[in-house]
């Protein structure tokens, strides 16, 4: 069972400090349309990249399945290209399939654009999966 001590320090504790884009908005999303082209893609700030602390079989299964040990929490949406998420809101991702140290997050589904400073932060599976809305 994941504890409130657990997801609080997750969401607000400290992290490893890392770059976030900090040019414009719209050079960001210029470079995201070239290296994906036509993938939906989010926006955020305020955002947490969270290694996952996986034991060697689960980190072989994700593997297996073309996923990265990662996941993406966000506590400020700027613009999704989709309307699924409104600005302000929080969103966490689902696994990752890469990352680029030019700012960019991806799942299967979308690309995050990360604008301005972040953190990167280990979390256990349960707690990085256990935010959810509604």
């Amino acid at each position: 069972m994941v504890t409130l001590e657990e997801v609080t320090r997750l969401l607000y504790g400290a992290g490893e400090e890392m770059p976030g884009w900090e040019g414009t908005q719209d050079e960001l999303i210029a470079l995201a349309a070239k290296a994906f082209p036509g993938k939906a893609f989010c926006v955020v700030r305020q955002w947490n990249l969270i290694d996952l602390t996986v034991n060697p079989d689960e980190k072989e299964k994700l593997t297996g399945l073309g996923l990265l040990p990662m996941t993406l929490f966000a506590h400020d949406i700027v613009l999704d290209s989709k309307g699924r998420f409104q600005p302000q809101m929080w969103v966490r991702s689902n696994f990752g399939v890469s990352f680029t140290e030019d700012c960019m997050f991806e799942t299967n589904s979308t690309v995050y654009l990360l604008q301005g400073a972040g953190q990167r932060k280990p979390a256990s599976l349960a707690a990085a999966f256990s935010m959810k809305v509604g």
